[in-house]
């Protein structure tokens, strides 16, 4: 009987471990946008039904940088916004360090923080003034907020004396920069990247992945990475997924992925991820599944 117990605790205890180095654990998970709702007027012509994430199960280690990659429309951001407590699944489960998104959503938000394409910034207000309001509503010292916001956006190249300027005042890549710091305000153990680098110019892009991988390697922080972005996913990403039409077509390191292209073409060089990107898809970067603005008008009820 002992050692029966033995073997229990020995079970449970790896169980806890594999929890805790499992950052993301997304399992079978699928949402749709449109089709017959009971919020729905009546007499209103019905929405299409939209499968936007589709049976997509992946895996997240402590510490990886993972990147999902994918045409506009197949799925990333709303893969993202499921992860991060915006979105419910309609089917399979999302957990986020052993904690389920849906039931313990609220102990899912203090681990993580999410930055989009749009910065979403109080123009008027300085990005001091846009960075300690932010650090107030996550009941973060301000004191330490304001050293901090320094620290942060000096390592992402913006100096002192920028600060204290209206965000307006900013180049969008600076903006961009503004968002990301505040996302880092509350120190997340997991940090959802959706799109971050889109529109920035290059040296702005560069600012911002370097900032990324020395965040990872610095301060054991596990980066979720949704691009479209073939080049940076390349330099950024341990590992790596590519989405179409809301499934998981192919997943591994960019490196193996490149590689598996070569053999299978006889290559006597290594192509481009987004060689491998185009084979896989059949399609090119700017293609469009279905209008990504879909989810909101059928969120907004229009």
């Amino acid at each position: 009987m002992n050692g029966v117990l033995e073997l229990k605790v020995a079970e449970d205890l790896i169980a806890r471990r594999s929890a805790v180095d499992r950052a993301l654990h997304v399992v079978h998970v699928s949402k749709y946008f449109g089709g017959p709702s009971r919020f729905n007027r009546p007499g209103k012509k019905q929405p299409k039904r939209v499968s936007a994430v589709d049976d997509v199960s992946l895996t997240v280690m402590r510490g990886e940088i993972y990147g999902v990659l994918g045409a506009n429309g197949s799925g990333k951001s709303t893969l993202i916004r499921l992860i991060s407590t915006l979105l419910l699944p309609d089917a399979g489960s999302v957990e986020v360090f052993g904690l389920d998104v849906v039931t313990e959503a609220a102990q899912v938000k203090r681990l993580i923080n999410r930055v989009s394409v749009e910065a979403s910034l109080f123009k008027k207000l300085s990005a001091m003034e846009n960075l300690t309001y932010a650090a107030r509503l996550y009941s973060v010292d301000t004191r330490a907020a304001r050293t901090n916001v320094i620290r942060i956006l000096g390592a992402l190249g913006i100096s002192e004396a920028r600060i204290r300027q209206p965000v307006e005042k900013m180049s969008r890549g600076m903006q961009q920069k503004v968002s990301i710091a505040r996302a880092l305000l509350t120190s997340p153990v997991m940090l959802l990247l959706d799109e971050p680098t889109t529109g920035l110019d290059p040296r702005s892009k560069k600012d911002v992945q370097k900032f990324v991988l020395d965040l990872r390697d610095s301060h054991d922080a596990t980066v979720l990475l949704t691009s479209h972005d073939m080049e940076e996913a390349d330099a950024l990403c341990d590992r790596l997924a590519i989405v179409d039409k809301g499934r998981i077509v192919v997943e591994g390191t960019p490196l193996a992925l490149k590689e598996e292209y070569m053999r299978r073409h006889r290559l006597d060089t290594l192509p481009s991820l987004e060689d491998v990107f185009m084979e896989v898809t059949g399609r090119s970067l700017e293609d469009s599944d279905f209008d990504p603005d879909a989810e909101d008008e059928v969120m907004s009820g229009s």
